[in-house]
């Protein structure tokens, strides 16, 4: 009652394009139905199996992830984590869900995790376990440099308990592939024999294609 009454002071919107939204949705009608238009995209990482996004780091996809990762809008992780579980491959989405780590600092400075809140998001839907097994030293901001700065100076991560057999890293956006062949590179080191990614988005590369433990592009 307290909802409906606020929403005739204050009407609901659509957190990622900001125009007026049904009352207890988080996202409008047309940007639902645009997101679900975008294709998937399946890369190839170093030391990964498979990696796949529901989507191309573009449009509604691209705003979707700036309100859930700088807007602080963590209940976004649940929308995400909803069009990850009905677009991925059954297949791909076996063994314990494990969220790519955060540097410490940033975390401190944002309060929350989006590749947290989108794993746990994700375990929920799916059923399958959370393992935070990993964790990350402090390092320079991937967002902004050069793709060749991020292969060269790939993030530090470490086990910090037993990885599971196999693992399914989560994360919000695919870029070089940097940040989730450190994470991979940690799990099979912990005792993971299989490891695959899941995100919510990829960026553009030089080359996609099929998701295996090829040369990162």
């Amino acid at each position: 009652m307290l909802e409906e009454i606020l929403a005739l002071v204050a009407p609901p919107a659509c957190a990622v394009c900001g125009a007026g939204c049904e009352l207890r949705r988080r996202m409008c009608d047309r940007c639902e139905v645009s997101l679900r238009r975008l294709p998937p995209v399946r890369s190839a990482v170093p030391g990964l199996d498979a990696v796949w996004s529901a989507a191309p780091y573009e449009g509604v996809a691209r705003h979707l992830i700036g309100a859930l990762k700088f807007g602080a809008r963590v209940a976004l992780a649940e929308e995400a984590a909803a069009l990850i579980a009905g677009r991925a491959p059954p297949s791909l989405l076996d063994g314990a869900i494990v969220p790519v780590p955060p540097a410490p600092l940033r975390r401190r400075r944002r309060g929350f995790d989006p590749a947290d809140g989108l794993a746990t998001a994700l375990a929920k839907r799916t059923g399958l376990s959370l393992v935070p097994c990993l964790a990350r030293s402090q390092s320079p901001r991937q967002v902004g440099r050069h793709r060749a700065e991020r292969l060269a100076d790939p993030p530090r991560v470490r086990a910090v308990s037993p990885a599971p057999d196999r693992a399914v890293l989560v994360d919000d956006v695919t870029t070089t592939g940097a940040t989730l062949a450190a994470c991979a590179e940690a799990l099979r080191d912990a005792g993971a024999a299989r490891v695959a990614a899941v995100t919510l988005a990829a960026s553009p590369r030089p080359r996609e294609g099929v998701g295996g433990r090829g040369a990162a592009a």
